[in-house]
């Protein structure tokens, strides 16, 4: 049997797992990072790459964002069109993240090429002992931290914190931490990828519809290189249930309806329709506890209104692999000492993820929705607005306050 000891373990080399690996390596701190898959690997998801992604490469090191700009498995996004459920669109540009204004502010990139491209820059890391293929179980907690055993036998590895990195299915945290995730805290995806897809924006913008039927949920369009396309649904769980509702039968109906047929009329569907459960941040959590944290979708960090997970759980990893320094510095890694962890997450994305929560729910009101968007298609303050709250939680608390609506509805000009 191998026999490893470690000061940290991270469980998953997902987006979190890999950003805490990344930025303990840049401050020259060792660690294991393991996966029960081998890379490349799919991940199911919407595959957008948003402007908080952006944030943290740079912050990992410019270089890498660098390599990712001019990478070809990466498609250029300058923007997002939402689409209320009366077919009127409203057209947000991102703002730059680059100097360069020929460079795209986001990306869309199919997540089997995404989490590969960062897990070669860990194998290019000696301070990450990067191990695939290995299942870990039978976590036993000690006096030191944490011992684990792989599915085989053949590895055991001593730890003094854990790093739980290991998404929505993470039994550990489930284990360790009693963590659950009800009907009303989840929503169900559906990932489908389609070429020859027509009516896409020349500036790769990303397409959110919001349907009636789907609502609170939406369908997705997300263009892709090499002429590809993801598209998909997302709804809550509690409603699919309700509604009895089965997400493949129910994307039919979505490309059957009129403002569809015709751009799907050519297309074709590449491998098959796959699902996945996403645990929304509709609520703060216990995320600590004595030896270990919890990041990413094991933490259930997923943004309520638009589905996207992968900028929260970088920047969980950020600030996990920060206090796993702290911890090593002060040879403390009680839940009394990690507890600021939780402090520190819910202070950087808790008013996002309190507000967009409050967005979700302003989905069960279609009119609302429409009259909003119908008023953004001609007032130029109220969409440049909308452009500054994807990354602006002060502007975005506007849509919560009625007087917001008020203004809408008596003082702005059409």
């Amino acid at each position: 049997m191998r026999v490893l000891d470690t000061h940290v373990l991270i469980l998953g080399a997902g987006p979190a797992g890999v950003s805490a690996a990344l930025f303990l390596a840049k401050n020259n701190i060792s660690c294991v990072l393991v996966d029960k898959e081998k890379f490349p690997r799919d991940k199911i998801c919407g595959d957008a790459i948003s402007g908080k992604v952006v944030s943290v490469l740079k912050k990992i090191d410019p270089l890498l964002l660098e390599r990712l700009s001019n990478s070809t498995i990466q498609l250029g996004s300058f923007g997002i069109s939402f689409i209320a459920p009366n077919s009127k669109s409203l057209r947000i540009p991102f703002r730059k993240a680059h100097k360069d204004l020929n460079k795209a502010p986001c990306f869309i990139s199919k997540r089997v090429d995404f989490d590969n491209f960062l897990i070669e820059e860990v194998r290019a890391k000696r301070q990450i002992e990067f191990i695939e293929n290995c299942e870990l179980r039978d976590s036993q907690k000690n006096n030191n931290g944490y011992s684990f055993h792989s599915k085989d036998g053949e590895i055991r590895i001593n730890t003094k914190l854990v790093i739980v990195c290991d998404g929505n299915k993470s039994s550990f945290a489930k284990k360790t931490n009693n963590f659950s995730i009800s009907n009303e805290e989840n929503c169900f995806g559906l990932r489908a990828y389609y070429e020859n897809v027509g009516g896409l924006d020349e500036g790769n913008f990303i397409e959110l519809h919001f349907i009636k039927d789907l609502l609170p949920g939406y369908f997705w369009i997300f263009p892709l290189p090499n002429g590809q396309v993801n598209i998909g649904l997302g709804m809550r769980a509690d409603f699919i249930t309700k509604r009895n509702l089965k997400l493949p039968q129910l994307l039919d109906k979505v490309l059957a309806l009129p403002q569809f047929r015709d751009r799907f009329k050519e297309a074709r569907q590449i491998n098959g329709i796959n699902l996945c459960s996403l645990p929304m941040g509709t609520k703060k959590r216990v995320l600590h506890g004595d030896n270990f944290l919890l990041c990413g979708d094991a933490a259930a960090l997923i943004d309520p209104f638009t589905g996207e997970g992968i900028g929260n759980a970088m920047q969980s990893g950020m600030i996990a692999a920060h206090f796993a320094e702290k911890a090593i510095q002060e040879n403390d890694y009680s839940s009394s000492k990690l507890r600021f962890y939780d402090t520190e997450i819910y202070k950087k994305l808790g008013p996002e993820l309190k507000m967009s929560t409050n967005l979700q729910r302003l989905l069960m009101y279609p009119w609302l929705f429409n009259f909003v968007v119908n008023k953004a298609t001609k007032n130029i303050e109220l969409k440049k607005l909308i452009s500054t709250m994807f990354e602006d939680v002060d502007l975005r608390t506007k849509f919560k306050d009625p007087k917001f609506y008020f203004k809408l509805l008596f003082n702005l000009k059409k």
